[in-house]
């Protein structure tokens, strides 16, 4: 079997469909929970299942340092692993390697690097990148790129785009032909639209199974993420899943899906959790308020999650105040949850041809915030 994308609907620019891999069918659009270091942080890979979700997300630089991706491979790769039977996305560690490593040196073949974790040096290139997610076991791949921060000049950011796409290049190249396997391009270009439509023509060239739209959540706001994937995605084949990469917030992945993006991940609901911020139909809560202390009523009475099925806003309080592990377990599967409950009401409502209705209510729902306190 191989990798294949059937755009099943459309309204306006939303897309839902169905991506079929090996080990699975991921339902679009879909949201990616993330598993760094092969975990989703204070979850079972059974219970991130439970709450819905088709695929998760690995990280090739942080398992390439730790535990090393030639000891999951002799482990019998990432999936065994980590107890998760279904598509599993890498991400080629280009931006971690921007942003978390010390002493990087950026040259034509790639990048060299001191680990954060102890000061070991690395270099990482395209071909590199490739034979990590190679020895992991990843059903889609991403291409080794470079994501500069914004803002940053036309010229740098026009640079860094076409070291990318000869990059794309030899990730294509390197990635060979693997069946059940996909490679996905990722579109660079900042905030210029004749930089992105550059990139995504250079991508198209190489062909690729998939295209991400990258270089976006890095600190441009939401307000000129939007306006770039006003065009972005349009300038990526139609007929190809697009993933946007590292989004987001509840409002930024309906306006990404509106905009026609197909997946998306964050560790946002994940980290949210463990730091006692919950996402709700009505917005966030901050369970760690005083408000909640005396509060029997869940977090949200619809939903259907283990902490709101089972738990009082006042209990959930408790033991985040006192630091109990239940209190990253709870939350973070009720985040997971709502993310979960959230695509699959915008999957429907793109079957149904409401999405612009459904679009109005959740943030009409979003703007009325938390209920009142007892």
């Amino acid at each position: 079997m191989r990798f294949n994308f059937d755009l099943q609907a459309t309204d306006g620019r939303a897309r839902t469909g169905v991506i079929s891999t090996p080990r699975g069918d991921i339902r679009t659009p879909a949201f990616m929970p993330v598993g760094t270091a092969a975990t989703v942080k204070a979850m079972l890979p059974g219970s991130v299942r439970q709450t819905g979700a088709d695929i998760l997300l690995g990280n090739t630089y942080h398992l390439m340092l730790r535990p090393t991706a030639e000891r999951i491979e002799r482990l019998g790769g990432l999936h065994k692993f980590m107890d998760w039977d279904r598509p599993i996305l890498t991400d080629s560690g280009g931006f971690q390697v921007m942003s978390l490593a010390a002493l990087r040196k950026l040259t034509e073949e790639g990048v060299s690097f001191k680990s954060h974790i102890d000061g070991s040096r690395h270099m990482l290139t395209p071909e590199r990148s490739m034979e990590i997610q190679r020895l992991l076991g990843s059903d889609i791949v991403m291409c080794f790129d470079e994501c500069p921060a914004l803002p940053a000049d036309r010229a740098a950011i026009e640079k860094s785009m076409h070291l990318s796409m000869r990059w794309a290049a030899r990730s294509r190249d390197a990635f060979g032909d693997r069946p059940g396997h996909a490679l996905f391009g990722i579109q660079q270009g900042g905030l210029e639209e004749d930089l992105r439509a550059q990139s995504a023509a250079a991508l198209r060239d190489i062909e690729f199974d998939g295209y991400a739209v990258g270089g976006l959540a890095v600190g441009e706001g939401q307000e000129a993420m939007f306006g770039c994937l006003d065009y972005a995605p349009e300038q990526l084949p139609h007929e190809k899943p697009r993933y946007l990469m590292g989004v987001g917030k509840p409002d930024d992945i309906v306006g990404a899906v509106a905009r026609g993006i197909d997946m998306m991940d964050c560790v946002l609901p994940s980290r949210s959790g463990r730091t006692g911020q919950v996402f709700t139909r009505r917005g966030v809560v901050n369970i760690k308020n005083a408000r909640h202390a005396d509060d029997p009523r869940p977090l949200d009475e619809h939903c259907t999650c283990p902490a709101c099925r089972s738990y009082s806003r006042a209990y959930l309080h408790h033991v985040f105040r006192s630091q109990e592990i239940i209190s990253s377990m709870l939350l973070t599967w009720h985040n997971l949850h709502y993310y979960q409950e959230l695509m699959s009401d915008m999957r429907a409502a793109i079957s149904q041809g409401t999405f612009v209705e459904w679009t109005a209510a959740f943030a009409t729902e979003r703007a009325q915030g938390d209920i009142e306190p007892v």
